[in-house]
Parts: structure tokens; sequence; C-alpha cells
């Protein structure tokens, strides 16, 4: 006998089977389980049955395989339906989350609670505020077991525009992760995301690749100088020197604004053996270099790319060749 047949809580449901049909779906093989979990679940889904026991057995089918989104999607219809407490689904949330790190339905079914959560608190200053900093709170706890977790930094991304923490605390948080690893490429992009789509000083719908005139001149120095900072301590790092180029891209400045900058990573003599110590630094010369039409000295560093310092990519640095003029 299973755990649900014979319980007296759902004696008046009569499961409904999976039919696979013909084919590979026939072939799935689902524990006895998790098999009759889920055929108690279709019944209650064609009765469209919203209660209490439908809530513990979706947790239970939850517990089996956190991925069915059909399961989390009804889990969260009946919340609401019930009026559910958020807060006491987000702490169960917390814990399934911490055991299944690379699961999206699960940030998913958080943003429909947030949604719901905020719709009952928008008039309510210090209610959004105590929200907006249990989440960072919980983000932090998921990024010390996977800082790079992709679901995680989506989820932010949607919660800063949500919640509007286009502030200097979201910055601060960054900041402390880049602190920890500034190879960490997701922090780097969630704070080009925070610093270019404020919408105090951006302009509304600006891509994140097109000039953007609105953008103040001392937030571009600023970023600058924090992206400069970083190629210091990793020069070999390619996250910052990305974030230059995209900063520049923003202000509308030219590459050649920081050819003093980059040339400290690399010398390159008439006469004898180079020093490079960034090869980073060395790509972003040669477009400085070829965008000033000098092509020459372009031409060298896309050679010393291809035949020394990035073997593994030569096919490309000999087509860049190519495109000089």
């Amino acid at each position: 006998m299973g755990k649900y047949e014979g319980d007296p809580v759902w004696d008046d449901v009569v499961p409904i089977p999976q039919d696979d049909g013909e084919g590979a779906l026939a072939a799935i093989a689902y524990t006895d389980e998790y098999a009759e979990a889920m055929g108690y679940l279709r019944a209650v889904m064609a009765a469209k049955e919203y209660s209490p026991r439908v809530l513990d057995l979706t947790e239970h089918i939850i517990s089996m395989n956190a991925a069915h989104y059909t399961v989390w999607l009804y889990r969260a219809s009946t919340l609401l339906a019930l009026n559910s407490s958020i807060p006491v689904e987000l702490e169960w949330v917390n814990n399934v989350a911490l055991d299944n790190q690379k699961n999206y339905q699960i940030w998913h079914h958080r943003q429909i609670l947030i949604d719901h959560l905020y719709d009952s608190m928008s008039s309510d200053p210090a209610a959004l505020k105590s929200l907006a900093e249990s989440e960072v709170a919980f983000m932090t706890e998921m990024f010390n077991e996977d800082s790079k977790n992709y679901h995680v930094w989506s989820y932010r991304q949607w919660v800063v525009r949500k919640l509007d923490l286009f502030d200097k605390g979201e910055i601060e948080c960054i900041e402390t992760l880049l602190r920890q690893d500034v190879r960490n490429n997701s922090a780097w992009s969630h704070r080009f995301f925070v610093v270019f789509s404020n919408p105090k000083y951006c302009t509304p719908g600006s891509k994140a690749t097109e000039y953007d005139p609105k953008i103040p001149g001392e937030i571009l120095d600023r970023e600058i100088e924090f992206a400069k900072a970083a190629t210091f301590e990793a020069p070999q790092n390619q996250s910052p020197w990305n974030y230059l180029r995209g900063v520049l891209k923003k202000g509308g400045r030219k590459l050649s604004s920081l050819e003093c900058f980059a040339g400290e990573f690399v010398k390159i003599p008439e006469v004898g053996e180079e020093d490079i110590k960034s090869s980073h630094a060395l790509d972003f010369l040669a477009d400085v270099w070829a965008q000033k039409g000098e092509n020459e000295k372009a031409d060298k560093a896309l050679t010393l790319l291809g035949d020394k310092y990035d073997r593994i990519r030569k096919n490309y640095w000999d087509w860049r060749r190519t495109s000089l003029k």
C-alpha cells in the first residue's frame, strides 16, 4: 500500500495514472512512491482543488523531484488561493534552494512570492526595506555556497528592478564579492547592470552596449578607476578589461583614452624582447592602434597574441590582422 492509498485524508480522491502513450516517453521509469503522488496530483489539478492537503502533496513531490515545473506552478496557485503565509513559504523555499543549487523552478516560484508580497506592502517603505534586506541576506547565503550561481544572479537582477535597489548598498555588496574573487564574471556583470541601468540617471531602455549621454561623468570616472584597480590586482583576468570597454562605450569615450594605462602592462621595444604582463591589455592596445590607424603596431600586437600569448585562438588573431586597413 502506498503513502496515500488508505489514508483517510485522501479517501475521496481517485488518482489519475500517467498516460505515457507509446515511444520514448513510455520507457520513463518512476519510483512507485513518485508515481503514486503524481497520480493524486493529477486528480486534484483536474478538480481544481486548492487546499492544505494539496500543499502537503506538492511539498512531498518536490522533495522527490524539485525540478517539476508544473508542481511548482500549482503549489503557487494553491498558496495564493488559500492566502497562505508567504514568509512561512519563503523559509521553506530557502531550505529547498540550498539543497538544490542549480534549480531554476525554485527561483521562478520565489518571484511569484515576492511579487505577491510587494503588492501587499508597496505603500510601506519600512516593510519594503525589510524585505529587500532579507532577500539580499539569503542571496548572500546562496553565494557562500556558489558565488557564480547563474540562477541566483538572474534572480538578483530581477530583485534589484522590483525593489529599486539601484543604490550604494547594492554596489557595496558586489564589491565585497569581487574582493573575495576578482575573477567572478557574474559579479562584474551585475555591477555593470546596477550602475548602468539605474533609472535615476540612465536613459530608459538603453541597451548595455550603446552610448548613453545621460550617464554622469563622475559615475564613468568612478567605474573606470574601480576596474583599473582590479586589473592591477590580476592583470590576466579578462573581466575588468571587458568592464573597461563597456564603461567607455556607455560614456562615449574612446579606447585611446586608456592607451597609457594599458601600456603599463605591455612593453614592445623596437629592439629586444617584449614584456607582456596581460594578453588582454595587448588585445586592448591592438584595438586602440587600429582605431588610430597605427596598423603596423596593431599588426605586431595581433601577431604576438596569435604566435605567443594566446595561441589557442591563433586563427582568430590572424583573422583580425586581415581586417587592418
